[in-house]
């Protein structure tokens, strides 16, 4: 075969633009005794390809399936259960009852009452004063893109 078509075989090789056929070329061109000079780089690489072709596994494969620890599985299945169950039902035994958010008298409830509703204004008026920047955002957005338009 001639060296310019084993040239553009190889560049196109090496864009991934070539078929089994072509690489077949390569591959018998490359095993040949009387490659190129410039393209002796190249023989390694195409020699590595056809000696993998030929070798086959011989290792045997086990085919007994793998044993599963069912029981430790359901074992450790039940306690992350019971965990969780003691977590959720001990606190509520031990929450004594004068903590649960109840008051006796209507003037301590209304006070702190309004401490909890100042405390929730005081955060919702920080997020409507970012929301302010984003009208002024919105506005010369419109400036420009009403601009560019014309």
């Amino acid at each position: 075969m001639e060296l310019r078509e084993i040239e553009k075989l190889l560049e196109k090789y090496f864009d991934a633009a070539t078929n089994t056929a072509e690489e077949n070329v390569l591959k018998a061109y490359f095993s040949a005794p009387d490659v190129a000079p410039h393209l002796e780089q190249y023989r390694p690489m195409f020699g590595y390809f056809t000696q993998q072709a030929t070798e086959k596994f011989e290792k045997t494969v086990p085919l007994k399936p793998r044993k599963r620890n069912v029981v430790w599985l359901s074992v450790a299945a039940s306690f992350v259960v019971m965990l969780g169950l003691y977590a959720i039902l001990v606190p509520s035994f031990t929450t004594p009852q004068g903590e649960l958010g109840t008051y006796e008298d209507p003037e301590v409830a209304f006070q702190e009452t309004q401490k909890a509703l100042n405390m929730l204004s005081s955060q919702v008026n920080v997020g409507v004063s970012g929301a302010a920047y984003l009208g002024e955002y919105e506005k010369s957005k419109n400036k420009i893109f009403k601009d560019t338009k014309k």
